[in-house]
């Protein structure tokens, strides 16, 4: 057993997608959450400078006694996570491969994925579905107003609705639309109504979710105190509409937030 938190970090409240549904998944479970919000947005930074970025946001979590962490962030899992794996002793789980997982599992092979700029740049997405499906099409397309857009609380008017139309007007025909950053879900609503109620959405944090309760499970990780179980918010920048969105996606009436360097 293991009752240290689990940690989790995006580059702003998308990450919150991801909590969301650990915390449904692992209600015993306590959980650190990382939102560098001075730093958002990452999908339009270089390589370089998001390796940077997610060495020292996981250099918090490991300062906080984290037992495991959580990539809740599409443009680091597909940019950076195999250098954190490489560079930290402790388990790091990203946002691509448990959905590929799925994917295959559910025998998907017309697939399009939505992301930031950064992510679909990196190709990360098609290249770990094409390892895992050969024969799956895939059509990307990034959407780098998204995330800007979840970030200010607007995920359900006139201009989501127009975006969502204009950066999906040309995926058709697909069994399965990923959705490839996690601000994304936060558009579902819109999103299903664009593309009909035939393809399958996928919201990453499910998937993420599943796999980090498979992993802690097997590894006899879990925590045995659940009494005290909790989930503790830092953003890197407190000047951000951050807790609006987050209270209402975690539908809770506050939300306790510190600031972290």
């Amino acid at each position: 057993m293991d009752n240290r938190a689990i940690g989790i970090f995006d580059s702003g409240v998308g990450g919150v997608t991801v909590l969301k549904e650990l915390q449904k998944l692992l209600p015993d479970e306590s959980f650190v959450y990382i939102g560098d919000t001075a730093s958002f947005p990452y999908g339009s930074k270089s390589k370089k400078t998001i390796i940077e970025l997610c060495k020292k946001r996981i250099e918090n979590l490991i300062d906080m006694n984290v037992k495991m962490i959580v990539i809740a962030c599409g443009t680091a899992t597909s940019q950076a996570l195999e250098e954190m794996q490489a560079m930290f002793k402790l388990p790091i789980i990203g946002i691509i491969k448990p959905t590929v997982k799925y994917l295959k599992e559910a025998n998907l092979n017309k697939i399009g994925v939505i992301a930031t700029a950064g992510t679909i740049r990196s190709n990360g997405w098609e290249e770990k579905i094409k390892e895992s499906i050969p024969q799956a099409e895939v059509k990307n397309k990034a959407c780098p107003l998204l995330a800007p857009m979840a970030e200010e609380g607007w995920t359900d008017n006139d201009i989501a609705k127009l975006a969502i139309h204009e950066y999906l007007k040309e995926i058709k025909n697909i069994d399965a639309l990923v959705l490839g950053c996690t601000h994304y879900p936060l558009f579902k609503k819109i999103i299903k109504e664009e593309v009909g109620e035939n393809v399958d959405i996928i919201n990453t944090g499910e998937m993420v979710a599943k796999e980090v309760k498979e992993y802690i499970i097997k590894n006899k990780m879990q925590n045995n105190d659940n009494e005290n179980s909790n989930t503790q918010i830092y953003l890197t920048d407190l000047e951000c509409n951050f807790i609006n969105v987050a209270k209402k996606l975690l539908q809770v009436e506050d939300v306790n937030i510190q600031k972290i360097g």
